[in-house]
């Protein structure tokens, strides 16, 4: 199929179940949020449980083709994994600067990074028994969580992301192993620290996607826009991302507008190309919506294109979004009947 189209990870989760002017009003937690859930903690997994069929459901219905469990369970797109890790005091938070240079409470690396469980493997489990459609799942990655971390262990950057790597690694071989079309990892760091990312960025991503058999993406973007409102003239890191193992490449390119012409140095990767705004409350039309889309094909080949909103959803009104993913849908009906 031509132009299939996706969410990035997140879908916006209900009020009943998340108080979502207190998320809007604070930078994405990276330790435990748990003030934030509206639901006993009784109640709270068969709540979010319901909630994720719901935002399973809107997806089919504003018909995506491939989809995400909506990252309903989360308190933030890195924090559910970042914080269930071995080595990680988050009892005793460190802090680290944020991507708008804010002081944030982040996770304290003490000791070894290690996996104890699997973290994210139920909630595919749940995915893919909720659709026959194709599936994908995000994971934080490794660069990123170790820039969102006090590391008072490793004594190198470098160490600290390769560790985190290691239990990226073994996430994602589980998650492939219970059925997993697609999994995304979430760098939206190499952006926002480029000097690092230059350093080592590709190495850590390589070795998080080391051994690994199933179709893997990368996310890179300026930040949620609810929160993060400039957008630069284009990304500091991205055909870097050539070296990069994985399948995929996402992109933001509706806000900013984009020069797509950078595509050109990613030639053999899929690119997951962000034509929704998600600055603008406004729902766009299926014509907006191609035309930003026609502005890549000069450089990426139709078939090598996957369509999605810029960013997450979860910051939008549930009916923006749902309007904006229906806007997509249309969009990438047209373009294809054009093609073909």
């Amino acid at each position: 199929m031509l132009f299939p189209t996706s969410l990035v990870g997140s879908y916006p989760q209900p009020d009943w179940l998340i108080d979502r002017g207190r998320l809007r009003d604070r930078f994405p937690p990276r330790v435990r949020a748990r003030e934030l859930w509206r639901v006993e903690p009784a109640y709270l997994e068969e709540a979010q449980q319901d909630a994720t069929l719901l935002a399973i459901r809107a997806q089919e219905e504003a018909g995506l083709d491939i989809l995400t469990d909506g990252e309903i369970r989360r308190e933030s797109y890195s924090n559910r994994f970042a914080t269930a890790l071995d080595g990680v005091d988050i009892d005793n938070p460190g802090s680290a600067l944020d991507r708008s240079g804010h002081p944030n409470p982040v996770p304290r690396v003490t000791g070894p990074i290690r996996r104890r469980h699997p973290v994210e493997v139920e909630d595919l489990r749940f995915l893919r028994a909720s659709t026959s459609r194709t599936v994908k799942i995000t994971v934080p990655g490794p660069f990123t969580m170790s820039q969102q971390a006090q590391d008072d262990y490793y004594g190198s950057p470098e160490k600290l992301a390769l560790g985190y790597a290691e239990a990226v690694n073994e996430e994602i071989k589980d998650l492939f192993a219970a059925g997993a079309d697609i999994v995304q990892l979430d760098e939206p760091y190499l952006q926002a620290r480029p000097d690092p990312a230059h350093q080592y960025g590709v190495k850590v991503i390589n070795r998080a996607l080391e051994g690994v058999t199933g179709t893997t993406a990368v996310h890179l973007c300026f930040g949620y826009a609810a929160i993060i409102h400039e957008r630069p003239p284009g990304y500091s890191f991205l055909p870097e991302l050539a070296e990069c193992s994985c399948d995929q490449i996402s992109i933001e390119t509706a806000q900013s507008g984009l020069d797509c012409s950078v595509l050109s140095a990613l030639d053999g990767k899929t690119i997951i190309l962000g034509v929704l705004d998600l600055n603008d409350p406004a729902v766009e039309t299926r014509e907006t919506v191609a035309a930003r889309v026609r502005r890549a094909l000069p450089y990426v080949p139709a078939e090598r294109l996957v369509l999605a909103p810029d960013c997450g959803m979860k910051y939008l009104p549930r009916d923006t979004a749902f309007g904006k993913l229906t806007a997509m849908t249309a969009a990438a009906a047209w373009l294809r009947a054009e093609m073909t």
